[in-house]
């Protein structure tokens, strides 16, 4: 049934408009970014050992860096230069995607061979065995840099948590369209769902449509009933059934950027308890939405959307009510206790205030803003309130 249901909602999905971005221009505005916020901090160099700050600095996507837990990776970037120390088997399409062949530095190894006419191809294949790890190779570039250069590891200065937390205005058109892609899914579940509809079935749906629209899932929580008040989980064969909540928590990858959305829905009309406590998570992430702007804390977000919540459901409690988001789901800073960092204009957020009820079910609604100079920008573009799916 799955098939049936996935040919039908991709036959009428809507899907958002892919913005144009130039990605090789983008990832030299990173670059220029990340070298600005270098130049005022007390070191020469940095070595950049997070695969999303890899990224950032270089423009280039590892594969294996998305599938492998373990897959490791790293950035030498100064004012001058930048080099790429990856795996062996990461050098051929790190030079494919643009990264000057003289300035990848592997380890490990893994066997590839070249044609004839091209000099890169024949450096590539003499890759593998180079350096045995990571740590070697990095250290090999750092003895390539001018004597005396200060080098310093991102933990150690806030300089690539600097760049990447205010985002271009291309990481922002990236972000808005994975965040309307997820949503478009979610509508075209729902847009096919009815009674017995099972939670694969509902997530299979949206993660064609993201698919379809160019995106790679990769989170997808469609759970139904009872189900729907376990936080993070994967979709079971459980049937949707009539006067039931529906909860999606969801997330695809647009060219590194990540979305992450959550919706509601009941199957037929909602009871007074399920309106009530949807309206209640709506008014708390609506606190929020009301308030953000430049120089408010993330502290003062937090307790706005708990205070929004609980208005509704006295016994709400929550440890974060949003994060922020770039190319990696979860960016700093955090909405929650303690976070005393004021939001700036550039800055990119998902707002959210779910509530979980064990044998009861679940509910949220979450969405994502960029912060401008007077106030915010939605991101996402379609309801936010509570959908009712015919029963």
């Amino acid at each position: 049934m799955s098939a049936a249901l996935i040919t039908a909602a991709l036959a009428t999905a809507v899907l958002p408009e892919r913005p144009q971005v130039d990605l090789t221009a983008l990832a030299a505005e990173r670059l220029a970014r990340l070298r600005a916020e270098l130049a005022a901090a007390p070191c020469d160099a940095i070595v950049l050992t997070e695969s999303e700050s890899v990224l950032y600095a270089t423009g280039y996507r590892s594969m294996p860096g998305q599938v492998f837990r373990a897959h490791r990776i790293a950035a030498v970037v100064t004012a001058d230069d930048l080099w790429l120390v990856c795996a062996a088997s990461d050098a051929p399409a790190a030079a494919a995607a643009g990264i000057p062949v003289d300035r990848i530095v592997p380890f490990g190894r893994f066997y590839v061979e070249a044609g004839t006419g091209e000099a890169d191809h024949a450096a590539i294949t003499r890759m593998a065995d180079r350096h045995p790890d990571l740590e070697t190779a990095v250290r090999e570039v750092v003895a390539r840099l001018r004597p005396g250069t200060r080098v310093a590891h991102e933990n150690e200065t806030g300089v690539a948590s600097a760049a990447r937390s205010v985002k271009l205005p291309g990481e922002v058109r990236l972000l808005g369209y994975a965040a309307r892609l997820s949503e478009s899914a979610v509508t075209a579940a729902l847009a096919v769902a009815g009674p017995g509809t099972t939670e694969r079935e509902l997530a299979a749906v949206i993660a064609a449509t993201m698919v379809a629209g160019g995106g790679d899932p990769r989170f997808v929580v469609a759970t139904t009933g009872p189900n729907s008040a376990l936080a993070d989980v994967v979709p079971t064969s459980r049937a949707w059934q009539p006067g039931e909540t529906a909860r999606f928590d969801v997330g695809c990858v647009v060219d590194g950027y990540w979305s992450d959305i959550g919706r509601t829905a009941v199957l037929g009309e909602p009871d007074d308890r399920q309106r009530r406590v949807y309206a209640a998570v709506h008014a708390g992430e609506q606190a929020q939405l009301d308030a953000a702007r430049p120089g408010i804390s993330a502290t003062a977000l937090f307790r706005l959307g708990l205070e929004g919540t609980a208005a509704g459901v006295p016994s709400y409690r929550r440890q974060h009510c949003g994060h922020g988001i770039g190319l990696a789901v979860y960016e700093p800073p955090i909405i929650a206790p303690g976070v005393d960092v004021a939001l700036r204009p550039g800055m990119t957020f998902c707002f959210e205030t779910p509530y979980y009820e064990l044998g009861w079910g679940g509910m949220m609604v979450e969405d994502t803003v960029v912060i401008t100079e007077d106030g915010h920008t939605m991101l996402c573009a379609g309801s936010r309130e509570l959908t009712v799916v015919p029963a």
